[in-house]
């Protein structure tokens, strides 16, 4: 997961290089950021899902 935190960053700064040296972004630039955003998202929810699900099973049989 910290691999990917990394690769991110740095994917992130080489295109705020890009963006800043060129006229403007192009969509295409704008759609693979977002891409890898919803990949972010996607594995920290698959992540931490089970235990937020596990946390909340052990409140629930807690509870009379």
């Amino acid at each position: 997961m910290a691999k990917l935190y990394v690769t991110l960053l740095s994917f992130m700064s080489t295109a705020a290089d890009r963006v800043r040296n060129d006229e403007g972004a192009t969509a295409v630039e704008y759609g693979l950021m977002v891409a890898l955003i919803a990949a972010v998202i996607v594995g920290i929810v698959t992540t931490l899902g089970g235990q937020v699900n596990n946390a909340f099973q052990t409140v629930s049989s807690q509870l009379p």
